[in-house]
């Protein structure tokens, strides 16, 4: 059974996509990840730690006042570097990582924010464990959504 990474890296390019991310939450620990595929420099154009809420702003348009653990957020995160990349699919990684709650949010509250040509989207999770396995969790599961998305985009196209 192939990795998520090996599926991703094939799917992109197959289907000649590129690729960005953007995180809060994981702090490049996606984008060290998605760099690992096969060929990544073919298909993988970069990513955009935005972990202060100007950088979120101002980079990535992310409107001020935006609760920044909130799907809006995660979306915008995500068409935000789509757009400043100039990429096919992104994905975006903000939330609660632990131990504690922060601003009304339990810890392992997590939106993983999804853009593409088609539309854009967030999906929330609700993580288990000590931050060491959220961000651990929130990576995979960010992987497996930029597979949905690439072998997606490849089924339309």
């Amino acid at each position: 059974m192939k990795s998520p990474i090996e599926r991703l890296s094939e799917a992109a390019r197959a289907h000649g996509l590129t690729v960005a991310v953007a995180e809060s939450l994981t702090s490049g620990l996606l984008a060290s990840e998605v760099g690992k595929g096969e060929s990544s420099s073919e298909w993988f154009s970069g990513g955009v730690v935005a972990y202060q809420m100007p950088v979120k702003t101002h980079l990535l348009g992310v409107p001020e006042g935006t609760d920044p653990c909130s799907p809006e957020c995660a979306t915008t995160l995500a068409s935000g570097v789509r757009a400043l990349l100039e990429t096919d699919i992104a994905v975006a990684t903000t939330g609660v990582g632990g131990p504690d709650p922060e601003d009304g949010h339990e810890a392992g509250t997590v939106y993983l924010g999804w853009a593409t040509a088609d539309g854009s989207g967030a999906d929330h999770l609700q993580l288990d464990g000590g931050p060491e396995e959220v961000l651990a969790a929130t990576v995979d599961h960010a992987l497996q959504l930029l597979v949905r998305l690439a072998e997606g985009a490849g089924a339309r196209g």
